[in-house]
């Protein structure tokens, strides 16, 4: 599902003072834990190619912190193919503490002023801070309007991260130099609707961990000895070198504050029903994460035994020594060797990535085409002659799995194609962090008509396709391969029933909009201005 994007992710690492390094440490000492920081960035590179950065806090240096940031992959910013340039960004990136982010745009534009963390620097050192944010503000607009009325503010970015940064520094240019960095940040987030981890470092050294009141967005933590690191995703620490046992999730609505003295965990928001979104386990993380207890590859191998049973139950695609499961590489290769065992015939890798097809800056439905192209080469050798289930683990505007079915059928000679889609089909925008914003961009509205997915409705997207056949997974089926009740998870997409006010209210805004072009082809959540104040105050 290469047409899909997540916003980004962020990481983040302290060593606290000691008299022994961490084991973990490398040999260079605390002063350079921050040398670790991209290569934690490089394991959650896939929420996020646009961008990268990262934030130091050196209390030597007269620069208490330092940002480095810029457009690109890790690998790109922080010169990792080049020992000598990747050397000397080290030496100006040496610290004891970091954070960073990896950033593709939901909001905002790809250029260099959006790339994350966000510096604010002050003369007092409480007020002195960087932060960075994976997530989606739903009420970004009134946010935007009450911030541009209250005195002279400027916004020189059109991006929540900007808000946050703005009402941040707010609220601390109000406190007392005492006041407690979590209490700030509650005073602040109680504004916000939407969803959001982020990562904050200031002068005095103290690092902020927080995760929203419903969990919508992944936020992992480990502690060992003197060493503190956090991700978006577990495999970042994992590979870091912390023990499974010690790497846990925050509980939503959560802060971790981190200060040379030590390291506490605060609720800062009464944490509600949590909505963790599902598609974090069927698509965005890493297969090797483990989030809020669960596995990442076992919940995608359940969704593979839910495509089976439903096979079972509808029994109209034979299953003879011609019929094989081939995968959409790469997130769905769990569900396909699930799904492939429990139906006792093979699963072949008849689609090849090219790991090396590299980024594309081209927009547009043509780039899309373009890139599905040239990124999956079908093996003839594989398909041909074969009666092929292809299994996907979604479909949003479906520009890709027309290319490949196309490929597969032309160029890999398949006799037959059958599309199963471990999920169930996308019919609402996410106004929460994920590139869907407006309904007229998804695939599947178009056929239901506002009503339940019936046979008639598979069978016209079929076509559309250029498929066989089509299955989706019915919307239960999420929870339980999640062994979570569906009140757990934030369903949105799938339901449009959504967790938050604001996120409802943009869905109606999306629907009215449904139809009718819109200006630039702005996400809905940019079109707030062209409808009426009470809509969004």
């Amino acid at each position: 599902m290469s047409e899909l994007n997540h916003e980004c992710g962020v990481a983040a690492i302290y060593h606290l003072p000691s008299s022994e390094p961490s084991p973990l440490c490398t040999d260079d000492g605390p002063e350079e834990i921050a040398r670790l920081l991209p290569r934690m960035l490089q394991d959650i590179q896939n929420r996020g190619q646009l961008a990268a950065g990262m934030t130091v806090y050196a209390p030597s240096r007269a620069h208490l912190l330092y940002t480095m940031k810029d457009i690109g992959t890790v690998a790109e910013v922080f010169r990792l193919s080049h020992r000598g340039k990747n050397e000397a960004i080290m030496k100006q990136c040496a610290g004891r503490a970091a954070i960073g982010h990896v950033r593709y745009a939901t909001c905002g534009k790809d250029d260099r002023s959006y790339a994350q963390p966000f510096e604010r620097e002050h003369i007092h050192k409480h007020k002195w801070f960087s932060f960075c944010f994976n997530g989606q503000l739903a009420n970004y607009a009134p946010l935007r309007a009450k911030l541009l009325r209250e005195g002279e503010h400027h916004l020189a970015r059109d991006t929540d991260t900007e808000i946050i940064m703005h009402e941040l520094g707010r609220e601390l240019s109000a406190s007392a130099p005492g006041r407690s960095l979590v209490d700030t940040f509650a005073s602040v987030a109680a504004q916000f609707d939407g969803a959001y981890s982020l990562a904050l470092l200031n002068a005095r050294g103290e690092m902020l961990l927080a995760r929203d009141p419903l969990g919508i967005k992944p936020l992992c933590y480990a502690i060992e000895g003197p060493l503190f690191a956090a991700a978006s995703e577990s495999v970042a620490l994992l590979n870091l070198g912390f023990a499974p046992e010690n790497i846990h999730s925050l509980k939503p609505g959560h802060t971790i504050l981190v200060r040379p003295e030590g390291i506490t965990t605060r609720e800062f928001a009464r944490s509600r029903n949590p909505a963790h979104c599902f598609f974090e386990w069927i698509y965005f993380a890493n297969v090797a994460s483990t989030l809020d207890e669960r596995s990442v590859y076992l919940t995608r191998t359940r969704l593979g035994e839910e495509l089976a049973r439903l096979e079972f139950a509808e029994n109209r695609v034979p299953l003879d020594r011609d019929t094989i499961v081939v995968p959409v590489p790469d997130t769905s290769k769990a569900a396909a060797d699930a799904m492939a065992y429990e139906l006792g015939i093979p699963s072949r890798e008849g689609l090849i990535r090219n790991r090396y097809s590299g980024r594309t800056f081209i927009e547009g439905g043509r780039a899309r085409k373009m890139k599905a192209a040239s990124k999956y080469t079908p093996l003839r050798e594989v398909l041909e002659g074969k009666r092929v289930f292809l299994v996907e683990d979604s479909i949003v505007r479906s520009t890709t799995m027309k290319v490949l079915l196309d490929r597969i059928r032309t160029q890999g000679g398949a006799k037959e194609i059958h599309v199963r889609v471990a999920c169930p089909p996308i019919i609402a925008p996410c106004f929460y962090g994920i590139d869907m914003s407006t309904i007229d961009e998804l695939f599947a509205p178009g056929f239901l008509d506002g009503g339940p997915l019936t046979e008639e409705a598979q069978r016209r997207m079929a076509a559309s396709l250029g498929c066989d056949s089509l299955r989706y997974l019915p919307v239960d089926a999420i929870a339980r391969a999640l062994d979570l009740t569906s009140d757990q998870l934030c369903q949105a997409c799938i339901t449009g029933n959504y967790p938050t006010e604001h996120g409802q209210r943009l869905y109606d805004i999306a629907i009215r909009n449904s139809g009718v072009k819109l200006v630039d082809n702005k996400r809905t959540y940019e079109q707030i201005a062209s409808v009426s104040s009470s809509e969004v105050s």
